[in-house]
């Protein structure tokens, strides 16, 4: 495919996704205009962090009068999913040259991941796969920025909009995301202890069940990846 269909195709791939992601950025601009952030600075965030569950925490730790250190290590910790992101897509993008991967890097998220790796994973030939990530990733950031928009401009003139449910359509989207991609044991375990973690520290201040709960998933499923394949190797050793 060409450089344009491949982009067409990642901007249709995408969308989708983006159904889940517009009520919850419309809920972030209401509720961060609610919690004393002008326009400007709520539009800011959306546009240089990018990231809509470190928005939220951080909007939830501002109004409890939490210091920037610990927004700061909350958020950073929550996002050290994009890591391993970065990392699972790293083989594919390592050839290109700076003015693709700093951008691609920052513009990736779960949804972007999503459909991205699955393009990389289809055996073909054609070079211009980047195009493809960079029309999924600048879809879903245009759009974070409307929708962020909207909670500005609209959503104080809407009584109760957070209570009103619309962001499960995010974690509907979230489960639509992980459950195709657990494949493996390590996977499984991880996203149950995950579970299991964030339900027992529910209660913690600053959103540390949420810290504790990745923290968790990560360790489980990095210890059964490396004892499948100690227990491989010891196997192919008899």
């Amino acid at each position: 495919m060409s450089r344009s269909q491949e982009f067409v195709h990642g901007c249709r791939d995408i969308l989708p996704l983006i159904l889940g992601a517009i009520p919850f950025g419309i809920i972030f601009g209401t509720l961060a205009v609610g919690a004393g952030l002008s326009g400007w600075q709520t539009m800011g965030m959306s546009a240089l962090v990018f990231a809509g569950s470190a928005q939220f925490i951080a909007i939830t730790l501002i109004t409890g009068g939490v210091g920037a250190a610990v927004v700061l290590l909350t958020t950073f910790v929550v996002n050290l999913r994009h890591a391993l992101y970065s990392a699972a897509l790293q083989p594919f993008v390592r050839h290109l040259p700076g003015r693709w991967r700093v951008p691609l890097a920052f513009w990736l998220t779960d949804e972007a991941f999503a459909v991205v790796q699955n393009r990389y994973a289809r055996d073909d030939a054609s070079p211009y796969k980047h195009w493809y990530f960079l029309g999924a990733a600048l879809t879903m950031y245009l759009n974070w920025q409307l929708s962020t928009l909207v909670g500005v401009a609209f959503g104080q003139a809407v009584p109760d909009i957070a209570r009103w449910g619309l962001d499960f359509a995010m974690i509907a989207t979230f489960i639509g995301i992980a459950v195709p991609m657990m494949r493996t044991r390590p996977q499984v375990a991880s996203a149950v202890v995950a579970g299991g973690v964030a339900l027992l520290t529910w209660e913690l201040p600053y959103k540390l069940g949420l810290i504790a709960a990745a923290l968790a998933g990560i360790v489980i499923g990095v210890w059964l990846e490396r004892r499948a394949e100690t227990a491989a190797r010891l196997q192919g050793a008899l």
